[in-house]
């Protein structure tokens, strides 16, 4: 029988319970509600075992197959409109039946390789195993995001690189991401009161599957007696039925705007409740996928939530509406709602009547002057823009308050764990106290240095227009924002995005010069994104007391191994697929999301934010958000060191300012329900049952994303892909189409053959 140790969150729970007196189940303290979300999710729930076996050949056979098949196909549903994302927890779920299946039928068989030998077969398939199989696919949410890019590149810019361009760029990002996760571990994943919320689903189903402690689980929590696993088992299934309502055969559940239905051509019902272009003020809906659009809400803190919650109505039920009724910007003649930009008429902008493809997409100003300058809605210019400007500002200052002791101290800890982790040192230093050799700094360090190399190589090879200064830049974007980015998705899992501040700076270092604005980003704002879900996969890796250089090694074989998958996939159908990127193309693969890239890098990359902050509009205005981020978290954070008891300790100004990053595309529906729920459930549920909320919380949020997630994929491939969905049809299917909200009403009218604004 192997020895085992406890895990130390039971030896955190000891000392919690020891040192400090128990006042009641209603007023627990921090660190004992850390401990009880975390057994909730069922980590700590059992002892290590330090001799399962994990880099197993059934691991790397199961991983792999996984990370191509994933990798490939998330690649190609980028390019496909509807898109579809085959997601981490899917893959968690179809893992288990593969692994047991292994266990079961495989022999035993101990085959030698020179020094070395390894078991075919090497016992029991367990979590460990489980969980860097998911952590190697999971890479396949990374991918797409450098193929849109690609994609956008050579499709729409008529630039095509090649493989190694290709193969260089993507690596760059992957290991720009890595390293920054890498490099800040100790700021944003050693310490315990980062829990990253994110993988406790994670945890909650990988226990689960394999009925770790279903015994203590059940004397420790006084609910119902049904075991996770059997409630896993019921929701997963009954999910999975009820998706195919919304999605497919009654999809006006998932926009349930039924005021809308009532009074279909009133602009002012329409835009009140519509969920499609309006404010989305009823949020109803009966779509798990439209709930769990930021993310799911059972997984988030309620103190997040409420900080969102109150952003939402604030700045776009109030600040959005008076700016939208009073006509600022000219928004009256706009959707309240949309992503897209529109021209001086109305209609959505035509970017290519400005530019001259024939000159590499260079600003015609006269055809520019002619045509109309670029108009936003309203709540694209608050909060794509003004609020996006004042998060950047209030990230610093909040950093600067509330973590700066943490932030030196690292500074002062990396060059000392550099120096005592060279080979030959006499230390070998082990963060997470459980013996097993840590990832030295300087393996990162080394590939941050491989990284640039790659990434200065390839602009400078390859007529890209970004130049070596603008690399570094754009890793220096990412270097300052990284950690507070981290820090916030560490604890709120929430991410906030950068991306509209790479896509100014590019506009204004490269000007007129649309592939270095895509470029710009890419290295400065998709590693950042890479970056959190590596550090995210590092916390994964501890809770399941995966040691960090096996870990380490996984990561690295599942970004090359992710990389050739998807650019294989990709310049496959990019040469293959008829009418690939166009509106004739086959299948509905028009590369959404590559052409709304293509739109955004002419805009900052043609236009350039120069002439587009300059102009006679009033979007200068927006910058005052940069003062306006900076000042908020000042006052709060002196209000909660003066009042350390009050709600000025849970207002989050980051999170008040930047945590609508998804609006748009996403609505005040998807926001408005995903709070609903997780308050429900995070405040009203776990109150008054906490029993039932710390048994099954997490268990329900991964049968609910994993069922959906499964039954998306069935009904993509089953009946859009093959396009039955095209033969059905009635009143569910069709009520929330024909409304004034779908179309995109707005509030003012145009007179046919005139203009608006300046």
């Amino acid at each position: 029988m192997a020895t085992t140790k406890p895990d130390d969150i039971n030896v955190q729970e000891k000392d919690i319970h020891e040192k400090e007196p128990q006042t009641g189940s209603g007023s627990d303290s921090d660190a004992d509600s850390q401990i009880n979300v975390l057994r909730a999710a069922g980590i700590g729930i059992a002892e290590d075992d330090p001799t399962e076996p994990i880099l197993t050949l059934r691991m790397w056979v199961i991983g792999i197959f996984f990370c191509i098949v994933v990798c490939g196909l998330n690649t190609l549903y980028t390019l496909r409109t509807p898109s579809l994302t085959i997601s981490g927890s899917v893959v968690l779920l179809l893992a288990y039946p593969l692994g047991k299946l292994w266990e079961k039928i495989i022999p035993d068989w101990t085959v030698p390789l020179g020094a070395w030998s390894f078991s075919l077969n090497p016992g029991s398939f367990n979590t460990k195993e489980h969980t860097l199989i998911y952590i190697m696919s999971n890479l396949s949410i990374y991918v797409r995001l450098g193929a849109d890019v690609l994609t956008e590149q050579q499709m729409f810019y008529g630039y095509k690189a090649g493989w190694g361009f290709q193969i260089l760029i993507t690596l760059t990002t992957f290991l720009i991401g890595f390293c920054l996760a890498g490099l800040f571990r100790s700021i944003v994943v050693v310490p315990k009161e980062l829990i990253w919320p994110g993988v406790l689903s994670v945890t909650a189903l990988t226990t689960t599957l394999h009925h770790i402690s279903q015994d203590q689980v059940q004397s420790r929590y006084n609910t119902w007696k049904m075991s996770r696993y059997a409630f896993f088992t019921m929701v997963c299934c009954i999910s999975f039925c009820w998706y195919w309502f919304p999605d497919f055969i009654f999809p006006a559940l998932s926009t349930f705007n039924f005021p809308c239905w009532i009074k279909p051509k009133n602009k002012v019902v329409n835009q009140i409740f519509g969920m499609s272009s309006g404010m989305g003020l009823l949020p109803i809906t009966f779509d798990w996928s439209q709930v769990s659009y930021v993310g799911s809400p059972l997984l988030i803190p309620s103190w997040a939530i409420i900080n969102v919650a109150v952003s939402l109505v604030f700045w776009i039920w109030i600040v959005a509406v008076a700016c939208y009724y009073t006509n600022v910007w000219y928004t009256g003649y706009l959707p309240f709602q949309s992503s897209k930009v529109f021209d001086n008429t109305g209609n959505v902008y035509k970017v290519k009547k400005i530019v001259n493809a024939a000159s590499g997409y260079k600003l015609d100003v006269k055809k520019y002057l002619t045509y109309s300058p670029v108009y936003m809605p309203i709540t694209y210019a608050l909060n794509m823009f003004g609020l996006s400007f004042a998060t950047l500002s209030s990230l610093l200052v909040w950093v600067a308050l509330e973590k700066r002791h943490v932030m030196a101290d690292a500074c002062r800890r990396v060059p000392v764990l550099v120096m005592e982790s060279l080979p030959g040192r006499s230390r070998a230093y082990s963060e997470d106290d459980r013996g097993d050799p840590d990832v030295p700094v300087w393996w990162y360090l080394i590939c941050c240095i491989v990284a640039l190399f790659m990434a200065i190589f390839a602009v400078e090879w390859w007529d890209v227009e970004l130049r070596w200064y603008g690399v570094l830049l754009a890793c220096l974007v990412a270097l300052v924002f990284y950690p507070p980015l981290a820090l916030v998705y560490a604890t709120a899992n929430l991410k906030i995005n950068i991306d509209i501040f790479c896509r100014i700076v590019a506009g204004f270092v490269f000007e007129g010069k649309v592939l270095a604005n895509i470029w710009f980003f890419d290295i400065g704002y998709i590693t950042t994104i890479k970056g959190l879900y590596f550090a995210q996969d590092m916390k994964l890796a501890y809770y399941c007391h995966i040691p960090q250089r096996k870990l380490f090694l996984v990561q690295c074989v599942g970004m090359v191994v992710g990389t050739l998958s998807s650019l294989g996939v990709l310049n496959w159908a990019l040469n293959h697929i008829t009418g690939v990127c166009t509106t004739d193309a086959v299948n509905g693969f028009s590369c959404p999301f590559s052409r709304t890239h293509f739109n955004t890098s002419l805009i900052w990359g043609a236009i350039g934010p120069r002439r587009y902050f300059s102009n006679h509009i009033g979007y200068s205005a927006l910058l005052y958000f940069f003062i306006i981020g900076a000042i908020l978290p000042i006052p709060v954070y002196i209000l909660g060191r003066r009042y350390p008891k009050s709600l000025w300790k849970k207002i989050h100004i980051p999170l008040f300012i930047g945590g609508l990053n998804y609006l748009p595309p996403a609505t005040g529906m998807n926001y408005g329900s995903w709070a609903v729920v997780g308050l429900v459930f995070g405040v009203l549920i776990r109150n008054r049952l906490r029993g039932w909320w710390n048994k099954y919380n997490f268990v329900l949020s991964s049968a609910m994303d994993s069922s959906v997630g499964i039954a998306g994929v069935l009904i993509f491939l089953t009946i859009f892909f093959t396009g039955a969905s095209k033969h059905f049809s009635w009143w569910g299917t069709e009520v929330h189409k024909n409304t004034c909200d779908f179309e995109g009403c707005t509030h003012l009218t145009v007179p046919k053959g005139h203009k608006f604004g300046v």
